[in-house]
């Protein structure tokens, strides 16, 4: 996989409509937006009498070619650069499951896949497994029959496009779940065939797979050893 990017912004709730347009206009529209609440400390709060911030997290996919235009548009249209208006950033993605979910989540924006990209000296990855509603327990079953270990699911709505559901036979808007589980790089493979082949996108999960990679772990040290 090559220059292709999960993106991750952080915006304070009422400005997640305002994001998610600006996307938009730059053709990005598939998207999951899920929910949370700013934690900065009290006296900062209280110094501006503020309270503390519900904020909404929106992830979506673009080629580092996009991420160059679109940080320009946040810069200079929606001054994220100034304090309290939100961040985002890009992390590599290694591998997808499936070309079909490739040009789904990139929404046929002609990206190839290229080789599969591994940071050197990498030894664990992140799955991420975005699933229908209610449907959690399949995906961990599926991995842990490929000696997956355990999981954590959030809530998501997804924003999708109709131009995806329409040519590629999937639906991102409805109520998701999203399941992060760390594995072993070597073991990664067969944990994304095993949720492809029976929790995927034939399945009533419906479920999207994909890999980033983690350079550093901490409270990995008895799966290692065993």
């Amino acid at each position: 996989m090559t220059e292709l990017y999960l993106m991750i912004t952080v915006s304070d709730r009422n400005q997640a409509r305002r994001f998610m347009a600006f996307y938009r206009e730059h053709g990005i529209t598939v998207a999951l937006i899920t929910f949370g609440r700013g934690t900065t400390t009290s006296e900062i709060l209280d110094s501006f009498g503020l309270e503390a911030a519900e904020k909404a997290v929106i992830f979506a996919f673009l080629t580092g070619t996009e991420w160059k235009d679109v940080r320009h548009g946040l810069q200079k249209q929606l001054r994220i650069d100034i304090p309290g208006s939100g961040i985002a950033f890009i992390v590599p993605v290694s591998s997808i499951g499936g070309k079909k979910q490739l040009q789904f989540l990139t929404e046929g924006r002609g990206f190839e896949k290229g080789e599969e990209s591994v940071l050197k000296g990498t030894k664990y990855e992140l799955l991420v497994v975005i699933a229908n509603q209610g449907y959690s327990d399949m995906v961990m079953d599926a991995a842990r029959e490929a000696n997956a270990a355990g999981g954590t699911v959030i809530h998501a709505k997804g924003t999708g496009s109709e131009k995806a559901e329409k040519f590629l036979g999937v639906s991102i808007a409805a109520e998701k779940e999203m399941i992060f589980l760390v594995t072993r790089q070597e073991g990664k493979n067969a944990i994304m065939r095993a949720i492809m082949d029976k929790a995927g996108l034939s399945s009533k999960a419906g479920s999207i797979v994909f890999s980033l990679p983690v350079t550093e772990t901490a409270g990995m040290r008895l799966i290692e050893e065993e």
